[in-house]
């Protein structure tokens, strides 16, 4: 679990990592450097989720070895499908991390939403729905594993 006590706002307490993988995780199909290994680090934390349209249908193979549930989402209502994952979860318990239109539901949902912009982009609507914006998955990699960052970013 982290916990993320934010002065004038609301405490995180935060069970479950949920991430979307192709804009967010990995470009084109294939992980971002680093990645793997934040993950990892990570789970020791939170229970790693990765939901996904797997556009390029390599999530499976570039997340072998990372212990995380992989949800591969069929096409069509992929952005209310994230929010009802996410929901099943308890939304309040997660960060989720994503950059596409299909991510908004569950970043305004969750927790703590955190949107990544990197070589593939955001969609405006999803950093408008998100808490937290930030320009890399490395980024949002150092806020969960140090949450002051967090705290500096969000207090009242």
């Amino acid at each position: 679990m982290l916990e993320v006590v934010i002065p004038g706002a609301e405490t995180l307490r935060l069970d479950f990592l949920v991430a979307d993988f192709n804009g967010t995780l990995a470009l084109d199909g294939a992980l971002l450097p680093g990645v793997m290994e934040a993950l990892c680090s990570l789970s020791e934390r939170l229970e790693v989720h990765v939901v996904t349209a797997d556009t390029f249908g390599r999530a499976r193979e570039a997340l072998a070895g990372v212990p995380c549930k992989l949800s591969i989402l069929s096409l069509g209502g992929q952005d209310s499908a994230k929010q009802r994952y996410v929901e099943a979860l308890g939304a309040v318990q997660c960060v989720c991390l994503g950059n596409g239109r299909n991510d908004r539901l569950m970043l305004a949902a969750a927790g703590l939403g955190i949107a990544v912009m990197q070589g593939e982009g955001a969609a405006v609507e999803t950093l408008l729905a998100a808490k937290v914006a930030v320009p890399d998955i490395g980024v949002a990699f150092g806020l969960l594993r140090n949450p002051a960052r967090v705290v500096a970013t969000l207090r009242v």
